[in-house]
């Protein structure tokens, strides 16, 4: 009943999709040809542009089957879909283009191809909103539910129960377990849906009980019970999810991994791992960096020369700082403070109202203007717009020891600007709460998140009291 419904729901996204298409086709149309808005010289005929749309269309369906785009997204997070509706509908222009291009349909508004994408993933995401929110309740409220058995009664299967029970949004519910040891929960587990008997009796349960999923939560030692429980639920149809005895042990969201067709078990989840996903951040990177130096090329000038007409010694400022994998890199600042000996700048910190800091340099650190070289780090690769801040090396070397997953940071390029520095984890603040911070940003990287954290960082201001 359950995957009927999912089917449905797959050929009703695919079905809305391209009326949604139309309707972004349509207001594409007017904008271009008919408020006024933009200026056009000659245009096709309306029913040549409707032509090309519903092709448009077609092709953005196809690309999204084939990017598995109409699977089941019932445990992704909203971000993921909006990454698969900007992808589709870029792979979708790109093949059109290529097909305007064989057929050699010179006179279609390129003007009007943009504002049609445009519009199609702004209407997308709006509609597939509203529905995975209407979904939500629906599923908090009773409906569209996958029922699930969990094969194991101990602490594995427990935490799973709690947790599914602590989430109804995702809608699941667990019909029972299965336990070779107990026949019945322990007094204070006996809220729990009940054991419905041992693992041996699987494939009666499975005949006598709608299920979706098995979900199997057995120890280590009980990997030898693991084929026939996987062949009675293949030979039913069910799915089957297992979960590791040894979860307690792993510091963050595993998955799997291939390497020469062996699989592997990757303890931390990291979505900058994925070469697209790198890719994409990097040449985001490039195009901001260049720009910010572009629009701030006059700003720089002066902050250069002042500095120079202020105070004695070089303008810039570099200091060796530690990066991805843990390599080290001279970061580049404006130079704030009088010329000291290095190994003074690279293992002291500064204190508030520090004597060594130039009256131009107070500005420009509170400010953090003295950060704008900074893009020139991204340029060459050793940085970031957004991620964790650098620190030195001998900071690095005293934090590894003394502060939890530390040297997780390292995993991705340092940035400009953090999650923890948006959230006002600047200067003098708790190295711990920076770490937990980096560490949520680098397990959860979107894209649209590094916007988010860059607009943040806008809106909040550059000014920080914590930066002296």
């Amino acid at each position: 009943m359950v995957r009927r419904g999912q089917r449905f729901l797959s050929q009703f996204y695919a079905l809305v999709d391209f009326i949604v298409i139309q309707f972004s086709f349509l207001i594409s149309w007017w904008l271009k040809f008919k408020s006024g808005l933009l200026s056009f010289h000659g245009a096709l005929p309306f029913s040549s542009y409707f032509q090309w749309s519903a092709i448009y269309g077609v092709v953005a369906i196809g690309t999204g089957y084939f990017v598995l785009f109409y699977s089941s997204k019932r445990r992704r997070r909203f971000s993921f879909e909006v990454f698969k509706i900007v992808q589709v509908h870029l792979i979708a222009i790109f093949i059109l283009l290529g097909i305007l291009f064989i057929v050699k349909e010179v006179h279609v508004s390129r003007a009007f191809l943009v504002l049609l994408v445009a519009s199609s993933v702004v209407f997308l995401t709006i509609y597939r909103y509203m529905i995975k929110t209407g979904l939500k309740y629906f599923r908090e409220k009773g409906y569209n539910k996958l029922f699930v058995l969990i094969i194991g009664a101990g602490s594995l299967g427990r935490r799973f129960y709690e947790n599914l029970y602590l989430h109804p949004e995702h809608g699941y519910e667990v019909v029972g377990f299965l336990d070779d040891y107990q026949t019945s929960h322990e007094s204070e587990y006996m809220r729990y849906k009940p054991i419905l008997g041992t693992t041996a009796e699987l494939e009666q349960v499975l005949r006598d009980v709608l299920i979706d999923e098995v979900i199997i939560a057995l120890p280590l030692d009980a990997h030898h019970k693991y084929g026939n429980i996987i062949s009675n639920c293949e030979k039913a149809g069910v799915k089957i999810m297992i979960i590791p005895d040894y979860f307690d042990y792993l510091p963050a969201r595993p998955y799997f991994d291939n390497f020469a067709g062996i699989p592997l078990i990757n303890v931390r989840d990291i979505p900058l791992d994925d070469f697209r996903n790198r890719v994409a951040k990097r040449a985001f990177d490039i195009i901001f960096a260049f720009l910010a130096l572009l629009f701030t090329s006059p700003l720089l000038v002066i902050i250069f020369i002042a500095i120079k007409l202020t105070s004695p010694g070089p303008v810039l400022f570099k200091q060796e700082r530690v990066g991805l994998n843990r390599r080290r890199f001279m970061m580049y600042k404006f130079r704030t403070m009088e010329v000291m000996p290095q190994v003074s700048s690279d293992t002291e910190w500064t204190q508030p109202n520090d004597p060594r800091r130039t009256r131009l340099g107070k500005f420009l650190r509170k400010t953090s203007l003295d950060e704008l070289p900074q893009f020139f780090n991204v340029l060459m690769g050793h940085m970031s717009v957004v991620g964790p801040r650098p620190e030195r090396p001998h900071f690095v070397e005293q934090f590894k020891e003394g502060v939890p997953k530390y040297m997780i940071k390292h995993h991705i390029r340092p940035g400009i600007t953090g999650w923890a520095q948006a959230s006002g984890l600047r200067g003098d603040t708790s190295i711990e709460e920076r770490i937990k911070h980096d560490i949520f940003y680098i397990e959860n990287w979107t894209f649209l998140f590094d916007i988010k954290i860059i607009l943040k960082t806008i809106f909040n201001g550059f000014v920080n009291k914590n930066a002296y």
